[in-house]
């Protein structure tokens, strides 16, 4: 007797459409391409850290491994969770925003370190809340601007979004932290120019901006001496600026950081003096090795081809994550994405442009590579937004 071959093997069929239907949703759920290149990237970071930190007794390779540990779990919660229940928190986040960056103000748990009151210490450990500040100003700015659908014209939408944004930025130079108030800065100017404001107003915010910074650079001596203490800026970020400017100032004092940043990052030559064979570094010679100048660190033990490797994963997470925001299925999700590229990119280009002298000298890390716990569960939570945004672009059931 003949046998129908459709009713013959009818799994055959059915476990093909079921393995096509998890295909299909796993590429829907798990952007492929960004995982792997934040992979590599973590990785890479690993790495090099392991060779800044060996030997020292002040930084814990181990310490860093749980704070990668940490922020995987953190960026799968975040992963799981859809954006666009966000979108309904705009005055809880921006309180969230606020209690986070004034935090380190408090007289009990508040610490102070180079001037600057930007940690607290809770249960034996510091935390810098004003990283984890820069996620909420994201999440309030793309609330605020998704309002207007992408058409900011408004002059007074426009100066009410601009005044959003100043309530964590005034609040951060309350520490002082000049660093993390630019990056919240880059955050905000990257959301208004993804919801459609007028260039020309953002010429004149930014203008605006850089005119403010000069008037307190030329006041700030002046009220210094009237007031009889650090009114605006500590002495050490106005000897910063002083070194950006003139280079060859005081190379044996103010400008020390800079002159060994550079004599490490130029020592590395095209493939550099080999992993853990820093000498630089290595010896003591480069302050802040596996914090503000690890780039330097990179540059001189795999030299101008292992930079190269850097800059080449850093362009493809901002490739991919450029890729997420145009596939967003709401601006809300695209502006999360902008306000996280624009702190990557901002921190990117201003810590390896101030080992080279092009940038004045911050305490802005280099993301995925900078040791620290707080900055790595930043990169981190802001990966698991994007990753989010990529998920939750078509409901998942």
């Amino acid at each position: 007797m003949a046998i129908n071959p459709r009713i013959e093997n009818p799994s055959v069929r059915t476990s093909s459409s079921t393995a096509g239907d998890i295909v299909r949703n796993f590429v829907r759920v798990v952007n492929m391409p960004m995982l792997i290149v934040a992979t590599l990237t973590v990785l890479f970071g690993l790495l090099i850290v392991s060779s800044a930190v060996e030997g020292s007794s002040d930084y814990s390779f181990n310490r860093q491994v749980i704070g990668v540990g940490i922020g995987f779990v953190l960026m799968l919660i975040i992963w799981r969770i859809d954006y666009h229940k966000l979108g309904a928190l705009f005055v809880p986040l921006l309180i969230i925003d606020v209690v986070l960056i004034l935090s380190p103000l408090l007289p009990i748990i508040g610490v102070e370190a180079k001037g600057a009151h930007s940690w607290i210490s809770l249960f034996g450990q510091q935390i810098q809340p004003g990283e984890l500040a820069k996620i909420v100003t994201i999440l309030v700015m793309a609330t605020m601007v998704s309002r207007y659908g992408g058409r900011l014209k408004s002059g007074k939408e426009y100066l009410k979004c601009v005044g959003i944004l100043l309530i964590p930025c005034v609040c951060i130079m309350a520490q002082p932290d000049l660093g993390t108030g630019m990056v919240l800065f880059a955050i905000g100017l990257a959301a208004l120019f993804t919801g459609g404001a007028d260039w020309k107003w953002l010429l004149a915010t930014f203008v605006i901006v850089a005119l403010l910074i000069v008037g307190v650079i030329m006041l700030d001596p002046i009220l210094d001496d009237m007031m009889g203490h650090d009114v605006f800026l500590k002495e050490y970020q106005m000897n910063r600026l002083l070194v950006f400017i003139d280079p060859t100032l005081d190379p044996s004092g103010v400008g020390y950081n800079l002159a060994q940043s550079k004599i490490t990052v130029g020592s590395g030559g095209l493939v550099g003096k080999g992993l853990y064979a820093g000498t630089q570094s290595g010896l003591g010679f480069l302050p802040e090795a596996p914090t503000d100048f690890i780039f330097c660190v990179l540059a001189e033990e795999l030299g101008f081809l292992g930079c190269i490797a850097l800059l080449g994963l850093y362009a493809g997470l901002i490739a991919c994550s450029f890729w997420i925001a145009v596939r967003a299925d709401h601006q809300f999700g695209a502006l999360i994405i902008m306000g996280i590229v624009g702190m990557w990119v901002f921190q990117i280009l201003e810590n390896i442009g101030m080992t080279i002298g092009l940038m004045p000298i911050t305490g802005i890390p280099l993301p995925f590579m900078s040791y620290g716990s707080s900055f790595m569960l930043v990169n981190f939570m802001a990966l698991g937004l994007v990753l989010s945004v990529w998920a939750h672009r078509v409901k998942i059931t």
